[in-house]
């Protein structure tokens, strides 16, 4: 697949095994003039008390929510994500609800990483995600 560009943004995808998860493997931008950079986010209330707990598909909505949160505290979106880090305790499990995040995450398609791990900080919290984003 060659490399694209679109409104500044050169998407370097050598292959195309990634689109189908809504991510490319690396992105060129211009320099942002401000660096969010954000603590993982799971699926917490305002109190940091888990919800959905087991439910793996409802964890993954409600941690890109709070994603989505502070990135319009910060005044961006989705589309200023410069990378996506997702960590799961059941990578199979994520994966199988990971249409979520590339569809909220697109069109920017951010470079991410998936990895697994044996727990989060809160007992019960199946997926955290954590973004770094400029604008």
């Amino acid at each position: 697949m060659p490399t694209t560009q679109t409104s500044g943004t050169t998407r370097i995808n050598p292959s195309s095994w990634n689109l189908a998860l809504g991510f490319d493997q690396a992105q060129l931008r211009p320099a942002p003039t401000r660096l969010l950079t954000c603590a993982g986010q799971g699926s917490v209330d305002r109190d940091g008390r888990l919800v959905h707990d087991g439910d793996v598909t409802a964890q993954i909505a409600l941690a890109v929510e709070n994603v989505e949160d502070l990135l319009h505290r910060a005044g961006m979106d989705f589309g200023d994500v410069l990378h996506l880090t997702v960590h799961a305790t059941d990578v199979d499990a994520v994966l199988a609800g990971y249409g979520l995040i590339a569809e909220r995450f697109a069109p920017a398609t951010p470079p991410a990483t998936l990895v697994g791990v044996d727990r989060l900080a809160v007992p019960g919290m199946l997926v955290e995600i954590t973004v770094t984003a400029g604008r």
